[in-house]
């Protein structure tokens, strides 16, 4: 049996895969876009993060954190996301939900875990930002990065840090070891 272990790293910059239950193609519509730009807010007042970079897809998500200088709590974080959104939430096609979930009465939005990995160095950050920006080209939800308005790209554009055409010109392939879903 393989376990597997969490990297928990005070001040720790992460990469975060979080997927909707079932794949449900729900995170998208206006209401949930606002309800998850909500659940981040309310998280974020009481435990502080920063959102370095985000792309927001039907079926999941995908961002990097950076936590402060004393903290490794990521885990907390991502309960307290998910449940406000899964407590507010009006908007999700219905999925087929497991027997263990209905007993408990929990509602089908997200699967039960993530995904996260330590951002190793400088180049680990720069080609996680990357894959985050061309996700939704990736999946041929848009032909550009700058097209798809659920993504921190539009804000990098607009800090000079990308072109506007960055991802345009010709497809990019990224190493197994990023991204994950």
């Amino acid at each position: 049996m393989t376990y597997y272990r969490r990297v928990y790293i005070p001040g720790g910059t992460f990469f975060f895969t979080v997927v909707t239950y079932n794949r449900g193609r729900f995170l998208c519509l206006p209401e949930n876009i606002d309800l998850l730009r909500q659940a981040f807010r309310y998280v974020m007042t009481n435990h502080p993060f920063k959102i370095d970079a985000m792309v927001i897809l039907p079926d999941h998500l995908h961002c990097i954190w950076t936590l402060p200088e004393n903290d490794y709590d990521f885990s907390t974080r991502w309960r307290l996301i998910k449940s406000h959104f899964s407590r507010h939430q009006v908007t999700i096609k219905q999925v087929q939900v497991s027997a263990s979930r209905e007993q408990k009465k929990e509602k089908a939005a997200w699967q039960r875990r993530f995904w996260e990995h330590l951002i190793r160095d400088e180049l680990d950050y720069q080609r996680h930002i990357e894959y985050i920006h061309y996700n939704p080209v990736k999946h041929g939800l848009v032909k550009r990065p700058i097209d798809w308005e659920y993504s921190s790209f539009r804000r990098y554009v607009t800090s000079g840090l990308y072109p506007p055409d960055w991802g345009c010109i010709e497809s990019i392939t990224f190493s197994k070891d990023i991204g994950q879903e």
